[in-house]
């Protein structure tokens, strides 16, 4: 494998399903099956969606209202609690264990359980299955700030990885144009969308991100029914089974903004498409947004990297 990962040309995945929500332990086991499976199919790169493992509670109001939260919904949000990730706990571990059995570089959205507060996070893994950074959402949209903390900017760090600079934003962050260039002035070559975000206007924002960042583009997006909830989880959707949840919409894009896999909607799937890092230098010819096609005695962007801590002691 190490004599194919110092080739320009690597093969990039994008995994679409549904997490089990509530059952960390099941989707485990799926995150481990579906890693096989794209390794048979033979991934290099393997982007699985947002909020993976832990999983994204789509349609529940966790019983929260201006002013006012139930006992039901606390009891919901607890069972969500213990269903995340903890990233020094066992659970890790098999998470980790996944990735090196399968021998692939792995980009997967988790929600990640520190301290008493839940981030929507996203891993990065060597084939090793070694993680080598993590980012933390730093915008959470709508009722996710609920139930999530936000990141800070400590966790903006690109992956220099053999096979190239991978790193990217989660769901609606790839809104945010600033976060976006700062991904690009650190020379992110695979940019890793994964989101939740079903609707169809996402694929053009990729191939926006694509252009504009003269960099392939993998977004992973759930593809969720009811039935991959608990039998008494109660969402706008209703209760059949069979009620759609997440719809998928996952794509892989070139950085001319072409698609070379997907929009696929409603079924999971795992898209696969030859990606030539030549093809980024060839785009960056005529747009470098960070560089050549800058103008920096105009336009300024100050990015504070530092953790922010709630608590500093001094001794």
């Amino acid at each position: 494998m190490e004599n194919q990962m110092n080739h320009d040309k690597i093969t990039g995945a994008v995994v679409q399903t549904g997490s089990l929500l509530f059952d960390l332990n099941g989707t485990i086991e799926l995150f481990a099956s579906k890693l096989t499976e794209a390794k048979a199919a033979g991934a290099d790169l393997v982007v699985f969606p947002e909020a993976f493992i832990g999983g994204y509670p789509k349609g529940h109001d966790f019983g929260a209202r201006v002013g006012s939260r139930t006992p039901a919904g606390r009891d919901v949000f607890a069972d969500y609690f213990n269903s995340a990730l903890d990233l020094h706990g066992p659970d890790f571990v098999k998470v980790s264990k996944a990735v090196k059995s399968a021998g692939v570089y792995v980009v997967v959205g988790v929600i990640e359980r520190a301290g008493d507060t839940l981030y929507c996070t996203l891993l990065y893994f060597t084939p090793d299955g070694q993680c080598t950074g993590k980012h933390r959402k730093v915008m959470p949209t709508a009722m996710e700030r609920l139930i999530w903390g936000f990141g800070d900017g400590s966790t903006l760090d690109i992956q220099n990885w053999d096979i190239g600079r991978t790193g990217g934003l989660i769901c609606w962050e790839n809104y945010m144009p600033l976060a976006r260039t700062h991904a690009y002035a650190q020379g992110v070559q695979f940019y890793c969308a994964p989101t939740v975000d079903d609707r169809k206007m996402w694929t053009p924002l990729m191939q926006t991100i694509a252009v504009e960042g003269r960099c392939f583009v993998l977004s992973a997006v759930q593809h969720m029914r009811r039935r991959h909830a608990p039998a008494d989880y109660i969402c706008a959707e209703g209760d059949d089974p069979n009620a759609l949840l997440i719809d998928g919409g996952s794509c892989i894009v070139s950085p001319f903004g072409e698609l070379l896999a997907g929009p696929v909607f409603g079924e999971d799937c795992i898209l696969l498409a030859e990606l030539d890092k030549q093809q980024i230098t060839r785009g960056k010819y005529d747009l470098d947004t960070v560089g050549h096609y800058s103008r920096p005695d105009i336009f300024a962007l100050h990015v504070d990297t530092h953790p922010k801590q709630a608590v500093t002691t001094r001794s």
